[in-house]
């Protein structure tokens, strides 16, 4: 019975696989290249949506009495000469989120946010505005290049962090790797039409986190099978150190997806892009370590991270008797 419950009841992957990844090594790397070219011309044409954090503007959260009339609002906040007004339903019926452009000065921001107010409580008596958020041209651009640079940097050190660690070859593998996942996930931003703003931004280093993390651990089940099988092909113990760490891969990034998938469901839309891109990061995370990362690595140090293994491996000769 005690033995029994020192093992694992459950697990996703048997011990013994032996799953050949890097057969698959070349249409892997292929496929992951055609998704990202994909993903940076979608993100350019037709872009991403960008939240008032990146491109400005005034946004109003309101509340009707009962169901708002959508289009009895709509056609009272176009007669206004503020630019378009996006009026859309945010959440429950009685909630709706209006965004205007920006509007230039503070005085001009404050006037078209009153005459806002006004028109829709002469549509809908009683509404009431429970929050009002405006972000200028200047801000907005600061806090893009903020972000990019937060996003650049990032990657930096987890390249020079991995660099240090272990050999040159797990660190560009590594970066070239979260490269490809942000495309990714920027290609995602910009099919789904979720809001490119500081909180996916956030999703996006989160993942890039969680990413480094795994491939940290790959790569360490990689540098132990290095040192203990002198004469294993590189290819066969990439292969064997994958399907070791086979289960721990899976095993968190379900843990993360049950975590992340009741935020998507059901945290609002204040929450559901942060939740969405963490989903899909994590797919796309988990398979780049396996079909991307390895593949890499074994095109860099085929020929470099076995230097010096040889004459370990070769017999010694005896010397000639005299």
């Amino acid at each position: 019975m005690f033995e029994r419950l020192s093992r694992p009841l459950f697990r996703l992957v048997p011990d013994n696989t032996h799953i050949p990844f890097m057969r698959g090594r070349i249409a892997g790397l292929a496929f992951s290249a055609l998704l990202s070219v994909a993903s940076v011309v979608l993100a350019i044409t037709p872009g991403l949506e960008k939240g008032i954090d990146f491109k400005g503007g005034i946004t109003m959260e309101v509340r009707t009495p009962g169901p708002a009339d959508l289009p009895t609002i709509r056609t009272a906040l176009a007669r206004l000469p503020f630019g378009d007004v996006g009026v859309q339903q945010f959440g429950d019926p009685t909630t709706l989120l209006l965004r205007l452009p920006t509007q230039g000065e503070e005085a001009q921001t404050q006037a078209a946010v009153a005459a806002t107010r006004s028109t829709i409580e002469q549509v809908a008596p009683g509404v009431r505005i429970l929050r009002v958020e405006a972000v200028g041209n200047r801000v907005s651009d600061e806090l893009f290049q903020g972000g990019m640079i937060a996003l650049g940097l990032s990657l930096l050190a987890m390249m020079l962090y991995i660099w240090f660690r272990f050999e040159w070859q797990f660190g560009v593998g590594a970066v070239v790797t979260l490269i490809l996942e942000v495309t990714k996930v920027i290609g995602f931003l910009a099919v789904t039409r979720i809001e490119f703003n500081l909180t996916t931004v956030a999703a996006v280093l989160t993942i890039v986190g969680f990413s480094v993390n795994d491939k940290v651990v790959v790569y360490d089940r990689m540098r132990e099978n290095l040192r203990r099988f002198k004469t294993m092909p590189l290819r066969e113990l990439i292969d064997r150190s994958i399907n070791e760490t086979l289960n721990r891969t899976l095993g968190t990034s379900m843990t993360l997806l049950l975590a992340a998938l009741p935020l998507a469901l059901f945290g609002g839309d204040t929450l559901a892009g942060f939740a969405w891109c963490m989903l899909f990061g994590i797919v796309i995370s988990a398979s780049s370590s396996i079909f991307i990362a390895a593949p890499i690595l074994l095109f860099l140090g085929e020929n470099r991270l076995r230097r010096g293994t040889e004459a370990v491996a070769a017999p010694v000769k005896a010397a000639p008797r005299t």
